[in-house]
């Protein structure tokens, strides 16, 4: 059985432009993997933030600033992207943004925590522009019958990027502890390292993506494109009703995904302060998070397309409240490990799912702007998740098994929140939209009158 075959893409869409758009994957995963997750979010907390009381509920409160960014501009720009077939300008300014204040990070240390949060701040949005736009492109490349197990070729494949960068910075790590030097020291090595994997990894991406999209009619002065997105954003929340499934998902995204934000963005800082775990045993327990999370949504992509989206979904957040339980509830480090491997499993199959059924719901001529709003209710959970875990760590003293087990509140809210959503039904109302009009009707038209 060929795992990649031809025919699940659709009509003049070669494998080796699914190979550059998988390839964003790669090239961004390094950035939550090491930058989030395993490395500089406890360096945020231990040494930027030297250790305060307050020093965790900080790095949730710098998260939480730069997803408010995002939810204020990212809807608004995957209209303007939709408008002007600008996914692929757009991809490139957002890369370019991200690579540079990941370098930056590399600056951060003791007394630098001003600088350190702007650096963060820019560089979680630049990325979170990115991630976006490029799952807009999925629909352009994948059949809707064949969304699941290609959003998870790509996940899965970016998994192995976070890896190569995880990879590489512990390697550097483990050299540079050996040689008796503090993370003051080595941990903004693996900053710059984990910059350039990215420029390098997405020159695939810009080589082989094409842009199928095609400008819409409207003014070309700027000011009036601005106009005319934030009018068709607007257009789309009107229609509420009318993508009432789209709408419950970005619910339920809100739910689950705030756990998942828990898990990316204080994994380390779990490990580090409830665990005792040490710099290179927390990359180590991350780098296996990654090979799970690989397998898992590869896997489950398969999966999804055979039992259905919601289905698919279902199971995975039925595992993540099985994770925070065990996350929770553990006395000793196997234990926790075994948390480890089930919330990669869980990470990887989750996220390609959702992003695979927003897909679904997304109609073609709008699917940026979809995103957009994709993004939005994820940005939105980013906030709602890290935010609460630091301020129940904050209130109960540095509590932070009672906010791990606080945390599968969230992915249980997700489950009841899913199963409201009907996926023919909403995969049916994305089929019959068409383009939307760029000018507001004149009295007493309607929106069928207009050529």
């Amino acid at each position: 059985m060929n795992p990649f075959p031809q025919d699940a893409l659709n009509p003049g869409v070669k494998k080796r432009e699914v190979f550059g758009w998988a390839m964003y994957d790669f090239a961004n995963s390094g950035y939550t993997t090491v930058v989030l997750t395993a490395v500089f979010s406890a360096y945020f907390v231990g040494v930027v933030a030297g250790g305060a009381p307050w020093a965790t509920f900080a790095w949730t409160l710098t998260l939480a600033v730069s997803n408010v960014l995002v939810m204020l501009t990212m809807p608004a720009i995957g209209a303007y992207a939709d408008l002007r077939a600008a996914k692929k300008r757009l991809l490139a300014l957002s890369t370019v943004g991200c690579v540079l204040s990941t370098a930056a990070l590399g600056w951060a240390g003791p007394g630098t925590l001003a600088f350190a949060v702007v650096a963060v701040v820019l560089s979680n949005v630049f990325f979170t522009y990115g991630e976006s736009l490029i799952a807009a492109f999925l629909p352009e490349l994948a059949k809707p019958e064949s969304l699941g197990r290609v959003s998870g070729w790509g996940w899965s494949f970016g998994y192995f990027g976070g890896m190569l960068s995880l990879g590489l910075s512990l390697a550097y790590v483990l050299a540079a502890q050996g040689r008796g030097e503090k993370a003051a020291q080595f941990v903004p090595v693996t900053m710059w390292i984990t910059a350039v994997l990215f420029a390098l990894a997405a020159l695939d991406t810009f080589a082989l993506l094409r842009e199928r999209a095609q400008p819409q009619e409207g003014q070309d002065e700027s000011a009036h494109r601005l106009l005319a997105s934030l009018r068709r954003l607007r257009h789309t929340w009107q229609e509420a009703e009318r993508f009432r499934d789209f709408t419950r998902l970005l619910f339920c995204a809100v739910a689950y995904q705030a756990g998942i934000a828990v898990v990316i963005a204080l994994a380390a800082i779990y490990a580090e302060q409830a665990l005792g775990f040490k710099q290179a045993e927390t990359m180590m327990l991350i780098f296996l998070v990654n090979i799970a999370s690989a397998l898992g949504a590869f896997a489950w992509g398969y999966v999804q397309d055979r039992i259905g989206h919601r289905a698919a979904l279902a199971v995975t957040l039925a595992g993540w409240v099985l994770m925070t339980a065990i996350a929770g509830l553990a006395e000793g480090r196997p234990a926790f490990w075994v948390a480890a491997v089930i919330a990669g499993l869980c990470m990887g199959s989750s996220q390609s799912a959702g992003r695979a059924l927003a897909g679904l719901f997304a109609p073609e001529t709008r699917r940026a702007e979809f995103f957009g709003l994709w993004i939005f209710a994820v940005r939105l959970s980013a906030i709602l998740g890290p935010v609460t875990y630091g301020l129940v760590t904050f209130l109960t003293g540095g509590n932070h098994r009672l906010a791990i087990l606080s945390t599968g509140a969230f992915f249980l809210a997700g489950l009841v929140l899913l199963f409201s959503v009907d996926v023919a039904r909403g995969a049916a109302a994305a089929r019959e939209t068409g383009p939307v009009p760029l000018r507001e009707p004149a009295r007493g038209e309607s929106v069928g009158e207009r050529g």
